[in-house]
């Protein structure tokens, strides 16, 4: 696992987010691994463009405030 040196942060894409969104990768797995550790920071009335993560995606939000939407996992 790569752990990159901190790092001014990115703005996340118009085509993924609404809004002023930024993120810094923490940690990153070499490949084959698909692991990817970002911290997301949203501004008021941001949000991101509805998607899905082929391999999951875990989303943990310490002492976060605001309103948002997710849907209940699904199982097969």
């Amino acid at each position: 696992m790569d752990i990159p040196p901190a790092t001014t942060s990115t703005k996340g894409p118009a085509e993924l987010f609404t809004g002023d969104v930024y993120f810094d990768v923490i940690a990153k797995g070499e490949e084959p691994s698909q692991l990817r550790m970002n911290i997301v920071r949203f501004a008021p009335c941001s949000r991101t463009a509805w998607h899905t993560h082929a391999a999951g995606k875990t989303v943990y939000t310490p002492l976060a405030s605001g309103t948002g939407m997710a849907l209940p996992r699904i199982t097969s």
